[in-house]
């Protein structure tokens, strides 16, 4: 079992020189070059395995995060290489921040054996110790808690590290997240949560879920700070969220921040999300974060050419990347259930084979 909380002497998790933490101006060139990198890859991969999906090649379901590219690599390239993140289902741009190779990620849904999961599962439940990403769980917002519990670890031991939690808007309806809320907010520990307000959860809107005009309005009842952005500007959540996070570097305690923005996809790629209105779909499609994000790179010095050259780079790696897991085993059933019980139990299960 590795030590979650102690990385060995000198690692630090391999980001590819990409992560820049802390610049003077937040909108710099080589910051929105980097997020629409990442951006650009992330949506590559789920269009590609949104095909393979389509095709019965993959081993399980797909649930993806079209529209929310913005959230999820704004907030993972806020955080520096020794904190600690729990991404939810649509956050495949954390993962790439990390530093999971766009290999692995394919791996993991065609079930191979050199995967993340070891072949044991075909959706997003991944997690890389190593990387400061933990394990995915369905049951949301489970994941709070523990960043909370974390988050305290690190303030106990004196370690400038810092814990976030995502989490969707639906997750807010449950009690575990108003506990993870208010113990960090008594604790002050440092940890920062987002909630990916996407407008539906599952096929209940918004409307039916709370009565507050915004998700961020609740982080008063906790005595905390809270913070709502466009969830669809890669800039601005990544300002957001680098704030949050060096405040909670600090001692500044916890902080809760809301991204407004779209699933444009259903629940999952088998969900029509025949229930969504067409016009608001349209409406928040016309806001695609990588475009807007593209128009602003070019306003700032970019070129329209070099946003096709990371398109062109992120469908090749993609395709690269299947070809070569397709080639791959498959796990040995032999090893169904390692894994799954303490050392002890896991010892006794090998002799009984």
């Amino acid at each position: 079992m590795p030590d979650l909380l102690n990385p060995p002497p000198g690692a630090e998790p391999d980001r590819g020189g990409q992560v820049t933490r802390g610049p003077a101006t937040p909108e710099s060139l080589t910051v929105m070059r980097s997020l629409l990198r990442w951006m650009v890859l992330s949506r590559a991969v789920e269009d590609r395995l949104r095909t393979m999906y389509q095709q019965s090649r993959l081993r399980g379901r797909l649930i993806s995060g079209r529209g929310q590219e913005a959230t999820a690599v704004g907030a993972a390239y806020a955080l520096g290489a020794l904190d600690v993140v729990a991404p939810v289902h649509r956050d495949l741009g954390v993962h790439l921040v990390r530093g999971t190779p766009v290999l692995d990620v394919v791996r993991h849904y065609l079930g191979r054996a050199a995967g993340p999961s070891g072949g044991r599962d075909g959706d997003i439940h991944m997690g890389e110790w190593h990387r400061g990403v933990f394990p995915m769980v369905s049951h949301l917002p489970d994941s709070w808690p523990v960043m909370a519990g974390v988050g305290l670890a690190f303030k106990l031991r004196g370690e400038s590290r810092v814990a976030m939690a995502l989490c969707g808007d639906g997750a807010t309806s449950v009690g575990t997240w108003h506990e993870a809320v208010n113990f960090a907010a008594v604790f002050e520990t440092p940890t920062v949560f987002v909630v990916e307000n996407n407008q539906y959860a599952y096929s209940t809107p918004t409307s039916r879920q709370y009565r507050v005009e915004h998700l961020a309005e609740r982080a008063s009842a906790y005595g905390i700070p809270g913070v709502r952005v466009d969830g669809n500007d890669a800039v601005a959540v990544y300002r957001a969220c680098l704030a949050a996070v060096e405040s909670a570097r600090s001692g500044g305690g916890p902080t809760l921040i809301e991204t407004e923005t779209f699933r444009v996809d259903g629940h999952a790629i088998h969900d029509d999300a025949r229930y969504v209105p067409e016009e608001l779909r349209l409406a928040w499609q016309a806001r695609d974060p990588i475009d807007r994000l593209a128009e602003a790179f070019c306003r700032h010095g970019g070129t329209a050419a070099e946003v096709q050259t990371m398109k062109r780079e992120a469908a090749a790696e993609v395709r690269a990347a299947v070809a070569q897991a397709e080639t791959e085993p498959l796990p040995d059933p032999v090893t169904l259930t390692d894994g799954v019980y303490a050392p002890a139990l896991e010892q006794h299960a090998q002799t009984q084979r």
